[in-house]
């Protein structure tokens, strides 16, 4: 089978048949086109002259234009993927990735928004959705459910209107993998998203097609300012825009309130498999790397318990 073709049938497997996320879709799609164009240069265009060491040039000459070792690992990780299924539906005879090594990529986190700074970012975008512009009302409404409920960008933007228990204070989520789960957030997140939908989204939802909303959007919780549904670029940039507002904040885009969220839940003394169910985390492994930069409940423990502290 062409390369190619094998490609764009694996990324529609893991489309239906895996349910992976688009934005996984896309990555491993720009990993492996740009494999199978990097092969075609070395005359490889089928599945069955592609071998172990084809990939592990693919990797050094990819180490050899300067990407960092995390795009490297990513790189490893599609195309071992992408092999392990190629044998699997039968279309090599076995998978010639399987002794393929990846670079360790180091567990680099987003910066942390500490507490100060976040109740001075949340209380600006207060003050600002105070004087009614539809839009201030929406932005503070998904800084602070982004911030109080730890979920990812996609999520949110995902949300529909009766996601939303506001007298249970929780709101279902459809994660990776299509994974649904229950995810809490506190009264002032609750209180920005009762003024945004009872003051705003109409407003915003009557933009939509000139008055004649469709597509879904009559049930989308956060819109556009065309009253279309919420995407998450435009989230991505609502998050950059606020946080670039506080002096000393270093960090950028929705994953970071994700990040400062799990830190902040650990300092406050949350167990770890608790952030590990309100994050959607598959592993505890991956709710682990949080701890290594959650000091603060650390250093007041041995305040408290150690006698020479």
């Amino acid at each position: 089978m062409h390369l190619e073709a094998a490609v764009g049938q694996f990324l529609e497997h893991l489309r239906v048949d895996r349910h992976f996320s688009a934005e996984t879709v896309r990555a491993y799609r720009s990993d492996l086109t740009t494999f199978a164009v990097w092969a075609a240069r070395r005359s490889v265009t089928t599945v069955d002259d592609v071998d172990l060491a084809l990939l592990r040039d693919w990797l050094w000459s990819s180490a050899n234009d300067g990407l960092a070792t995390r795009t490297i690992a990513r790189r490893s990780a599609a195309i071992k993927s992408f092999c392990r299924w190629l044998a699997s539906s039968g279309l090599t005879e076995h998978d010639v990735a399987g002794r393929l090594r990846s670079p360790k990529s180091g567990s680099h986190l987003p910066a942390v928004v500490q507490r100060g700074q976040i109740d001075e970012l949340l209380g600006a975008l207060a003050e600002e959705a105070a004087d009614g512009d539809p839009i201030a009302r929406r932005d503070s409404a998904v800084v602070e459910l982004l911030y109080a409920s730890g979920m990812r960008v996609s999520e949110l933007c995902g949300l529909d209107l009766d996601d939303i228990d506001l007298d249970r204070l929780t709101a279902r989520v459809l994660g990776k993998g299509s994974k649904e789960r229950v995810v809490p957030f506190g009264v002032p997140a609750r209180d920005a998203i009762v003024d945004y939908v009872t003051a705003a989204r109409p407003g915003l939802l009557a933009r939509s097609s000139r008055g004649k909303p469709g597509g879904g959007v009559e049930t989308a919780v956060f819109l556009g300012a065309r009253g279309s549904r919420l995407g998450t670029r435009t989230a991505y940039a609502i998050v950059d825009r606020v946080l670039s507002r506080v002096d000393g904040i270093t960090a950028k885009g929705p994953h970071s309130l994700r990040h400062s969220a799990a830190t902040h839940l650990l300092d406050g003394g949350a167990d770890l498999r608790s952030v590990q169910e309100l994050l959607g985390h598959a592993s505890l492994g991956t709710t682990q790397i949080y701890t290594h930069v959650s000091t603060e409940r650390l250093t007041e423990s041995y305040r408290r318990a150690h006698p020479r502290a």
